[in-house]
């Protein structure tokens, strides 16, 4: 039943390379308040010194219970939106209201980084675990716009992009959840995205993605970063030291859930359209405030 949600373009079974050690992504269980602790004063010096966040909104974001908390995600593999929102909602929340993000099934094959990811709340992103968080009365994060979001030219950096993804609006349909939105302006400059050549390596030799990597991934950036200069393909970045705004977004609330306005395409593709315009209307407006 889970083919329908289109998270990301391929999700490896229990038995794929995900799942080769034990943080894998596929447990709740494995999120740890004490680790989450011991990471905050790192993060809060980057939050306070190095990215110098400004955030507004938080008094949108529902103080308890199930919600889908929908991103755009910047700044490469680094994305410092994402880890600078998470202080954010530790600062606000405290570090045992559940909250677990949706992480590209890639990014478990190392162990190192999956057991950090998952100690702080990280799951597969698989709409299985989306539904389990939320019998839990949880929150979900999910950026759909994926590694194709995360590597937009620089010249897109202000647009709002799901790649055309919109499981995660069956996901709040069917599971009734509010959508609550989160933009930010800066993290995008944290590395310049050049150039996209996935098509032209895909074609030229499909079999010649990085052992792992993978063709599925969708995204062969070209970039300008630290530390490597000039960077080509999809590696890890150190972000440049560039002012971050976040802003939370009022909740949206749709007029049908249920499981038949999640298999409506054309209610799903007025939802989608629905969420997509409210969050480019905010980042234009925050970017409009800051000029």
């Amino acid at each position: 039943m889970f083919n329908s949600f289109e998270l990301f373009t391929s999700v490896p079974s229990r038995e794929g390379k995900a799942s080769r050690h034990r943080f894998n992504g596929w447990s709740l269980d494995e999120r740890n308040p004490e680790a989450i602790k011991a990471w905050i004063p790192i993060i809060e010096w980057f939050y306070q010194n190095y990215f110098r966040v400004q955030t507004d909104g938080w008094q949108h974001m529902p103080s308890e219970g199930k919600v889908l908390i929908v991103g755009s995600h910047n700044g490469g593999l680094a994305s410092p939106d994402t880890s600078m929102f998470m202080y954010d909602w530790f600062r606000n929340f405290g570090y045992e209201r559940p909250a677990y993000g949706l992480m590209h099934p890639l990014a478990w094959q190392s162990p190192v980084s999956a057991k950090l990811a998952a100690e702080v709340g990280a799951v597969i992103a698989h709409p299985k675990m989306a539904i389990a968080a939320f019998q839990r009365g949880a929150a979900v994060l999910v950026y759909p716009g994926g590694a194709q979001d995360m590597f937009r030219l620089h010249s897109q950096r202000d647009q709002i992009n799901f790649a055309g993804r919109r499981g995660f609006i069956k996901l709040a349909l069917r599971e009734e959840v509010p959508i609550v939105p989160i933009i930010s302006h800066g993290a995008h400059d944290t590395l310049i995205v050049i150039a996209d050549i996935y098509e032209q390596i895909r074609q030229l030799n499909p079999r010649g993605f990085p052992q792992w990597l993978g063709p599925e991934i969708g995204v062969f950036p070209i970039y300008l970063g630290l530390p490597w200069g000039l960077a080509i393909g999809p590696l890890m970045n150190i972000p440049l030291p560039v002012q971050i705004h976040t802003r939370v977004c009022a909740p949206i609330v749709f007029e049908k859930y249920g499981r038949t306005a999640a298999s409506d395409r054309e209610y799903v593709d007025a939802c989608d359209e629905q969420v997509r315009s409210q969050m480019q209307y905010e980042l234009d407006s925050l970017i409009k405030s800051l000029q």
